[in-house]
This record gives C-alpha cells, structure tokens and sequence, in this order.
C-alpha cells in the first residue's frame, strides 16, 4: 500500500489519514478504565470494536465523502432532520466534551502529583486547583490561532501518547518473557466476563468513549485521491492500531497493577513506576510523567477547540446570544471557549462534592460517556434517513449491502450505544459513592437532564438558504 505523500496539490495520503485517525482516538486517559476489567478487557473491546468502532468507521466515512462540507455532523444531522435537531446534535458534541474536560485535566493532575508528593493525588483542593489552571492555560493557547494549536496538537500528541503506549506494552513484554509474576491469569476463562456482577459492566460505556472521534477526521474523505479505495484502507489500519495500542497498554497495567488496588486517575503512572523500579531505572518515572503530561495537554487543546468551532458554524443557523459567535482577530471562537470555560469551573466542584477523587473522576466520565453514546445515537439515525431522504446524492464511499448494509450497520450502533447508556447508570462495584446509589443516579440523571434540555431552549430558528449536493 502507498503511503506516500502526494505532491498534488493538497490532497491528502493514506498515511496522513491513518496518523490523524491514531492521534484523534489514542489517549492514555481511557487506559484506567479498561485496565479494570483484567484480561477480559480484550473481550470488551473487540466487542465494542464490533458493535460500535466498525459502525462508526463505515457511517462516517460515507456521509463524509457524500457531505464534505465545513461543519461535519452538524451538517449531516441538518441535512436529515432539520436545523433544530442538527443544533442538539452538535450541542451535545460540544457539552459532552466540556464535561470530559475535567477529567482529562484530573489525569495531568494525578500525573504531576507524582511528581511532586504522590499522596496529592487523593488531595481534592490540589486536583482542582492544578485541573483550572491546566484548562484555563489551554483555552488560552487555542486563543493564539488554529496554527499554534494545531502544532501543539499534532507533535505533542505523537510524543506524549503514541510514544507511552508503545513503550508500556515493550515494558509489559519483557517483564512477562522474563517470568515475572503477572497479576491477570491469560486464561480462556478469564477472557470472558463474570457476568454475575452486572454494576461491574457500567465501565463498558466509558471502554466506548474511548474509541469515539474517528468522525473527527472523516470530513476529510473528500480530499482523499481515490476515496473509495484508499479511505477504507486508512480506516482499516488506523483501527488495527488504535485497538492493538489500547488493548497492550491497557494489559500492561493490569499486568503489574492489581485490580483491586487501581486507582482510575493515577493507574497508569502507577504502572510505570513498577516497571522501572524492576528494570532498576526509577529515574527515568519524571521523565515518563512529562511526556505524558504533554501529550495528555495537546489532546486536551485540539479537542477543546474542535466541538467549539463546530458550535460556531451552528450559530449562523440560529439566534442564539450574540457573543457565542464572537472571534477574536485570529478567527478563534472566543466567545464559546470563554462560556465554556466557566461552565467547566462550575463542574469542578464535583470535586468538593463527591467524597473521593475517584468518584468524581468516574462520575464526570460516566456522564460524558452517556451524553457522547446519545450523540452517536443521533448521529447512526441520521445515516439511516439520509440514505432514503437522499438518496440522489453521490458518495464516493458507500457501506455495502445497500439498505440491508446501513441498517444491519446503523442497527448495531444504536442498539449498543442505548443499551451502554442503560448499564451506565448503574454505579460500578469498584467506586465508593458517598450517599449510596441514589446520590449517584440523581447527580447523573440531573446532568444529562440538564445538558439536553439547554439546547431546546436556547435554540431560536432562523432563516437560512442551505444548499445540498
């Protein structure tokens, strides 16, 4: 396979495809959560790689090349239901990822809690103090303009994740060929889950986050020299590394780190702490936790730009308050990254309220996987409509089976994002929650209450001419 890249004007090659797919999706944030499950994580994800990854790989890449247009989902869903579904839709991908914020900055912070006194880890005043300044200095970076994020971005993503994943999965390697003792059994038994404990399988939702983001990349189908072909091709090797490098450095953790002692910010540094204290290179532990450090903070800032400028595009189809669409000189969204930034402050207090850092670590990530999983929900349904609604408008790739295909397809995803986001309310075994499971529920089902009904009274229709091709 060429993958090459083309000097013809600027189209874009497979390798180029494969790497923004990779970054999109590899994060070292989701290990924890999939480490929980042991060896049956293996289990998890190819069943979500299954029911949910593929699906979304094949709907993407068709309703892109078939509406290459600035604006992505917004467009699509627009194109299927209407302006005021299309606004809900990009909504929702942009209220989700102000949630995961949090959690993503109380990562950083239980990595440089490491670095600095370890036992800040359990500390809620450090974690919070460290998560507004880590986020608040990344909103300010993606003021600066698209080129300077997208640098950031980019080199900081490839040092930062590919580099730490690759490099624990070796780790984990060498530890087993030497004969260290692992503390997961590589068992057929043990590669099924004990489904006797259904609260164990909430963790499944946030296993799904993890792989969501390849529609991120899939706008760009069109500028592909042979869509058709090489979009697929892209898609197919991209897939096999996101999945190989989750899955390795997910079992690396829980080689070395026994479930019962995982702590869902800290579970990876922990990792690599024991890995170098063996290999007698507990020097090198600093060293490690910078890079992820930079890493976890350029994902941080190409994804906390890209649901904002799609919210941008949605507010010239609405009336919604003027200082949303504000930009500043470099054409940022100052106006939603601001409003953002303080809606993120106000849900940093989660941090007070909950009685753990791992509970409020695991509640703002359940909600974020529960809003995400309806925005996925939206976005299968709009494929289905389209390819009737539609029907005349060429796509360069299609899912086969014609309408068989989208549907068996479709189906799939819809069928499994409403049955995670069931299971996601149910409290995992392994989190303590102060006030039982009804201070959960009620923390949960008022979140995702909230950010549903937001976009519904905020919206106000106005007349636009939209074009279809």
């Amino acid at each position: 396979m060429d993958i090459s890249l083309n000097s013809k004007g600027k189209t874009l090659s497979v390798f180029t495809l494969i790497m923004m797919n990779v970054i999109a999706i590899d994060n070292l944030r989701s290990l924890t959560a999939g480490a929980v499950y042991g060896f049956s994580l293996v289990f998890f994800y190819l069943l979500a790689a299954l029911l949910f990854f593929i699906p979304t790989i094949l709907v993407t890449a068709e309703l892109a090349t078939g509406w290459p247009n600035t604006g992505g989902v917004y467009i699509w869903v627009r194109e299927a239901f209407g302006p005021r579904l299309g606004f809900i839709t990009i909504w929702l991908q942009w209220i989700y990822n102000v949630v995961w914020y949090p959690t993503i900055f109380a990562f950083i912070a239980g990595i440089l809690a490491y670095l600095i006194y370890p036992p800040l880890v359990n500390n809620k005043y450090f974690m919070l103090g460290v998560i507004l300044c880590a986020f608040w200095s990344t909103t300010w970076i993606n003021c600066l303009g698209l080129k300077v994020s997208s640098w950031v971005s980019v080199i900081g993503a490839i040092i930062g994740t590919i580099i730490p994943m690759v490099f624990i999965s070796v780790l984990s390697f060498i530890w087993l060929y030497k004969g260290n003792p692992s503390e997961i059994h590589f068992t057929i038994k043990n590669f099924f889950p004990n489904m006797n404990n259904l609260e164990n399988i909430a963790f499944l939702t946030n296993i799904l986050f993890g792989l969501m983001g390849m529609e991120m990349s899939a706008v760009h189908a069109g500028d592909v020299r042979n869509p058709q072909r090489d979009y697929p091709r892209a898609l197919f090797v991209s897939a096999i590394i996101i999945l190989s490098t989750l899955i390795f450095s997910c079992l690396a953790i829980t080689i070395v780190v026994p479930i019962q002692k995982l702590n869902l910010v800290s579970g990876l540094i922990d990792a690599f702490d024991i890995f170098f204290k063996a290999y007698h290179i507990a020097w090198f532990l600093p060293v490690m936790a910078v890079l992820i450090i930079v890493g976890s903070l350029s994902g941080a800032t190409a994804w906390l730009l890209g649901p904002a400028r799609g919210l941008l595009i949605a507010t010239k189809d609405s009336n919604l308050p003027r200082f949303l669409s504000r930009q500043n000189k470099q054409a940022m969204p100052i106006g939603i990254l601001l409003t953002q930034g303080i809606i993120v402050t106000f849900i940093c207090i989660v941090f007070l309220i909950m009685p753990t850092v791992n509970s409020s670590y695991w509640v703002l990530s359940n909600l974020t996987a529960q809003l995400a999983l309806l925005f996925y929900v939206l976005l299968f349904a709009s494929a289905i409509r389209l390819h009737y609604k539609h029907a005349q408008v060429e796509r360069a790739f299609k899912i086969p089976g014609g309408s068989f295909g989208i549907w068996l397809v479709c189906g799939a995803g819809i069928v499994t994002c409403v049955g995670a986001i069931i299971l996601g309310f149910l409290p995992p075994a392994h989190i303590t929650m102060d006030g039982g499971i009804v201070r959960y529920e009620s923390i949960l089902i008022f979140g995702v209450l909230s950010c549903c009904l937001l976009p519904v009274l905020f919206y106000r229709p106005q007349k636009v001419k939209r074009h279809v091709k």
